[in-house]
């Protein structure tokens, strides 16, 4: 599976940064943020394409007034969406400046308008958010599109995860990613259960990955250890900005630091071979060997009073010591030789 030029899956991890509301209503602030994004070694670049309009109500009923203890308490959903938003006429602009940047640039829209609108700046990619995920027509839609689907799963259970996922194929398209995702901003370490980024790709055939609002990279660092090949992370220019998703955003420099201990775990994990690495192989003089550890005359018979098993490996491998054992020396032999196939009888 492609997104852009960029194959999932493979040895590499898609690594995304996430504007969401962290551009403060600013294009310029927007702008230098994508900048910063690439500087840090991101991959892709992701927006939030909704109006408060086309996401909710605009009532101030108690329906309507966020509760329960998360950081935006006491606004109304209309207000936070409101000022959290993404201006529609800033995406031409910051697709241009991502593009100019090398980066890939996608979207997660919020109803078919956004779809529509994404398809006119022809993103390669759809990214379903976590409270869309029961919204089976928006992704049918979205589907549809024949390209990639990105689905977060962090309010779903598995009935609805499997929903999703069978829309997507339900539309004709198999290009689905699952993001592992708890859906807590800042969401606690301890509820992060990375061990689901395997068994939901097993569950669903499904490349997956994680959606991670912890305040730390350990989890989205040990994630890529554990089986996952997309990590979204939310990336903020500077973290005295006071944006809705401020609290759990990375910065320039520890976005990169994600970055540097991504591509480093990339690295050890390697691949499953048993061949010997080439260090390994440099190294293996330090193994043990047979040698003669006691002055032998020709004739002589070999026993576990004169060989024995040393470093370095420079001569007949241990595991030949019984076969050995009773044989004889084909000619003298002084102590600490390693010993040869040449000198036995």
């Amino acid at each position: 599976m492609k997104i852009a030029d960029f194959e999932i899956g493979k040895e590499k991890t898609f690594i995304i940064a996430e504007l969401s509301a962290n551009h403060n209503g600013s294009l310029d602030l927007a702008v230098k943020t994508i900048e910063a994004a690439a500087r840090a070694g991101a991959d892709a670049v992701k927006l939030q394409t909704y109006r408060a309009d086309t996401i909710t109500l605009n009532s101030d009923d108690e329906n309507f007034i966020i509760k329960g203890g998360s950081l935006w308490d006491g606004l109304t959903y209309y207000q936070l969406y409101d000022k959290a938003y993404t201006p529609w006429q800033w995406h031409k602009t910051l697709k241009e400046t991502a593009d100019r940047l090398g980066l890939i640039f996608f979207s997660s829209p919020f109803d078919k308008t956004a779809v529509d609108f994404l398809e006119d700046l022809n993103v390669p990619a759809y990214k379903i958010a976590s409270f869309e995920i029961n919204d089976l027509p928006l992704i049918e839609y979205a589907a549809k599109k024949n390209k990639p689907v990105i689905i977060s799963t962090g309010v779903a259970d598995f009935n609805e995860i499997e929903d999703a996922v069978n829309a997507c194929r339900n539309a004709g398209n198999n290009d689905i990613i699952l993001l592992k995702c708890t859906s807590s901003y800042p969401a606690p370490i301890e509820e992060a259960n990375l061990l689901m980024i395997k068994k939901m790709s097993e569950d669903f055939n499904c490349i997956t990955g994680l959606s991670d609002h912890t305040l730390s990279n350990i989890t989205a660092v040990t994630s890529v250890a554990l089986g996952a090949k997309v990590i979204e992370k939310h990336f903020i220019l500077d973290k005295s900005i006071n944006s809705p998703d401020s609290a759990f955003s990375l910065d320039e420099k520890e976005f990169k630091q994600l970055v540097d201990d991504i591509r480093t775990v990339e690295k050890a994990l390697g691949k499953i071979d048993y061949k010997i690495s080439l260090a390994g192989q440099k190294n293996r003089h330090f193994m043990r060997s047979l040698y003669v550890i006691k002055d032998m005359k020709k004739g002589d018979i070999f026993t576990s009073e004169n060989i024995g098993s040393y470093r370095p490996n420079l001569g007949i491998s241990p595991k030949y010591y019984n076969e050995i054992l009773g044989r004889k020396a084909v000619k003298d032999i002084k102590a600490n030789t390693p010993l040869k196939k040449e000198l036995i009888d």
